[in-house]
């Protein structure tokens, strides 16, 4: 017979459905948003960027080769939002576009060697600020965490990011 007595002892309590779990949690996120955002913030300031450049950078870094609409598929911004920041990262030499070989009408976008470079340097922070909360969680609890937001984010997003991480050292 199993042993029930941990299940017994850590079953899920609904108390933490109530309002006051919901809203501390919705704080949490919103400091955790603003802290994680706020030195890439400072960074990017310093080229005139946004928050915007900033998930373009981060996801063709991520997905070098990805197409102008794969890049919309998961930003969830317009073609004219997208043009304009994409039209800025490639003309400050941050991100460089090409046609596909199989179809001309697709853009195909890489970092160039500027935009991986800041790239790195905006995700090496990052990398380090969340490295530094999950060590200090312990591996149940980050499991538990990456289970909660995949929660939080849209179910035909979930896919996209259900797939193993980048293996990287932390």
């Amino acid at each position: 017979m199993a042993d029930t007595s941990f299940r017994a002892k850590h079953r899920a309590n609904p108390l933490f459905l109530r309002d006051a779990e919901l809203r501390q949690a919705m704080e949490l996120l919103f400091f955790a948003y603003r802290d994680f955002t706020g030195e890439a913030d400072a960074i990017l300031a310093d080229y005139g960027f946004g928050r915007a450049h900033h998930r373009v950078i981060y996801f063709v870094g991520a997905n070098p080769g990805i197409t102008v609409s794969e890049l919309l598929q998961i930003l969830k911004i317009t073609k004219q939002s997208l043009s304009r920041v994409l039209g800025e990262l490639i003309n400050d030499g941050f991100v460089h576009q090409r046609t596909d070989k199989v179809d001309r009408r697709r853009r195909r976008l890489f970092l160039t060697a500027k935009g991986a470079d800041l790239e790195r340097l905006l995700t090496d922070r990052q990398s380090q600020r969340i490295a530094d909360a999950f060590r200090a969680a312990g591996a149940e609890a980050v499991e538990g965490f990456r289970t909660v937001l995949r929660g939080v984010i849209n179910e035909e997003d979930r896919e996209r990011v259900a797939r193993p991480a980048r293996p990287t050292a932390i």
